[in-house]
């Protein structure tokens, strides 16, 4: 498809969020069996549920543009979590570990959020309220997301990590 109209250039990006969210649902569970932290372990399977009710707003945009989400695949989604996924497989220390997964969680946050807020904005510019609206919740949970994630690292995790080093 030739991208020669936002409206165009709104679908492809909304297919390239879709596929990106998807591609975390089946990362996260590997996240959560990983994590050594019960609240990191809680974070993450809080933000699986979280991203499935983010895959339905998504399917809701779609039906109403009566277009498919499928047929395009997020590489930069792709890259983020094959980077989390290395990390996983090093030889590292369990607090170093959950530090690590929270840097790569937060990667991951951060794309989505500018992936949220580039289409809610086309969607404003095509008069796409509805969709305006449910984007508009998923950028506040990820940015919430973010958040919680950003207070587990600075309420302890990242000083557990700072303190293994010395143990």
């Amino acid at each position: 498809m030739k991208l020669d109209s936002l409206n165009k250039l709104y679908v492809d990006e909304l297919k390239d969020i879709y596929s990106a969210e998807t591609q975390i649902t089946r990362a996260l569970p590997r996240m959560v069996k990983t994590a050594t932290s019960p609240q990191l372990k809680a974070a993450f399977e809080a933000h699986l549920q979280q991203t499935y009710g983010q895959i339905e707003r998504l399917e809701r945009i779609f039906q109403t543009l009566e277009k498919s989400p499928r047929g395009k695949k997020c590489v930069g989604m792709e890259g983020l979590l094959e980077e989390g996924k290395e990390v996983m497989g090093e030889d590292i220390d369990p607090e170093v570990l959950d530090a690590a997964l929270i840097a790569a969680a937060q990667k991951v946050e951060h794309y989505e959020i500018a992936s949220y807020g580039t289409v809610r904005a086309y969607a404003r510019l095509l008069g796409d309220n509805t969709a305006v609206e449910l984007l508009t919740l998923t950028l506040e949970e990820e940015v919430e997301s973010d958040e919680k994630l950003t207070h587990l690292a600075e309420s302890g995790i990242n000083v557990a990590a700072m303190e293994a080093e010395t143990a």
